[in-house]
């Protein structure tokens, strides 16, 4: 069953909305902006439905910033005195967008189409992101909004690994045996020559932070805080 993300302030809409979709989609609901961002960092959805008019967070907002991370579907729900705003947000990354009130069997057919289309069939794909850099899963390269470096099989499998767990801090025998699929053996010197070319590659995009951290006693971790 796929999930959807419904997001609108009007507790009646919602609901409503909710109530003819959950037979065929899990429906998760928010009812701001601010709650529909921290629902959405934490699960994977399908697709999204939003609304623009919303409070705290304001439709176009969201939308930004999940385009930031994700080519999941998205769907505006607008009233229509703002067709006109609509264009705006298909420029900017919308998928489609339906009119308040709407027709449950369109709405239905909106959402079934764009999950066909979407990149794999079914979910967005997630980007994998920290501070200016993000991780391409598809070209195995590491990209600045300038340039782009690329990587190596284990190379790529390191990052990977830490960009999907920020600030977890890794023993090198388990991001080793993580990466390698085999026991680590003291003394070897190979995760620490990949770390090292890594953290090249990554100066060369981004010289003023430091990603990969070295927690003394501990182990490895990626350092995406804000400075």
């Amino acid at each position: 069953m796929s999930k959807l993300l419904v997001v609108e302030d009007n507790n009646d809409i919602n609901n409503l909305l909710k109530s003819f979709l959950q037979e065929e989609y899990e429906v998760t609901q928010a009812y701001s902006g601010t709650e529909a961002l921290s629902l959405f960092k934490n699960h994977d959805f399908d697709i999204v439905l939003l609304d623009i008019m919303l409070p705290g967070k304001g439709g176009d907002e969201v939308l930004a910033e999940i385009r930031q991370v994700s080519t999941v579907p998205v769907i505006m729900l607008t009233a229509i005195g703002h067709k006109k705003t609509v264009a705006e947000y298909l420029i900017n990354g919308a998928n489609d967008y339906i009119t308040k009130p709407f027709d449950e069997d369109e709405l239905k057919a909106r959402l079934q189409v764009h999950l066909r289309n979407s990149p794999d069939g079914h979910q967005g794909v997630r980007k994998l992101m920290c501070r200016q850099l993000t991780l391409d899963e598809t070209s195995y390269e590491i990209v600045s909004p300038q340039a782009r470096q690329p990587l190596r099989l284990k190379e790529f499998e390191i990052l990977k690994i830490l960009f999907q767990n920020p600030k977890q801090v890794f023993t090198k025998e388990k991001l080793y045996e993580l990466v390698w699929q085999e026991q680590y053996l003291p003394g070897d010197n190979t995760l620490n020559t990949h770390l090292s070319n890594l953290r090249k590659k990554i100066k060369a995009l981004d010289p003023d932070h430091e990603y990969i951290e070295t927690i003394w006693g501990l182990g490895i971790r990626l350092n995406g805080e804000k400075e």
